[in-house]
């Protein structure tokens, strides 16, 4: 008989598979394990700070204003329709974006119930201001997370 941390590894194994069997085909730059780990522990705390704007209504009218930062886009959404404009608008704003798999783990790093579409990452929150210890930290996540996402764009095109 098996343990059961086989079973949940087993289980975590098979929701893996939905996941990246649910993913929509124009879901690239797809971001691997490693990055999008970082990438939602920015978006979280990027949430923390009031640096994030969520869902596809506010990322575009954010980056139509021109306000800059890392778009993260979830690669499950159904009808893909609803966010196929979104990459180019990044590409013409030069804003670095990358899908993750899951539109639910996109919503928990972002504190909310609702599965998210998008989410724009800046560095600077919407209203108010940041201690500069909190500033210099979520810079760095940030620009760790930045550079890791244009190396990727790099290797795909």
């Amino acid at each position: 008989m098996g343990s059961d941390s086989e079973v949940e590894k087993s289980a975590q194994k098979e929701r893996e598979k939905k996941k990246i069997l649910a993913l929509a085909p124009i879901a690239k730059p797809l971001a691997g394990k490693k990055l999008s780990k970082r990438a939602l522990k920015l978006v979280r705390r990027a949430a923390e700070h009031k640096c994030l704007k969520r869902g596809v209504k506010e990322v575009v009218k954010s980056i139509r204003r021109g306000n800059k930062g890392i778009c993260i886009i979830a690669g499950n959404i159904s009808p893909i329709d609803v966010i196929t404009h979104v990459p180019i608008l990044c590409e013409e704003a030069d804003i670095p974006y990358v899908y993750v798999t899951s539109k639910e783990d996109l919503a928990n790093a972002g504190a909310t119930k609702r599965p998210t579409c998008c989410v724009l990452v800046s560095t600077k929150p919407a209203k108010g201001e940041i201690g500069q210890e909190e500033q210099e930290k979520l810079k760095g996540e940030y620009d760790q997370v930045a550079s890791e996402i244009s190396e990727l764009a790099n290797t795909m095109f």
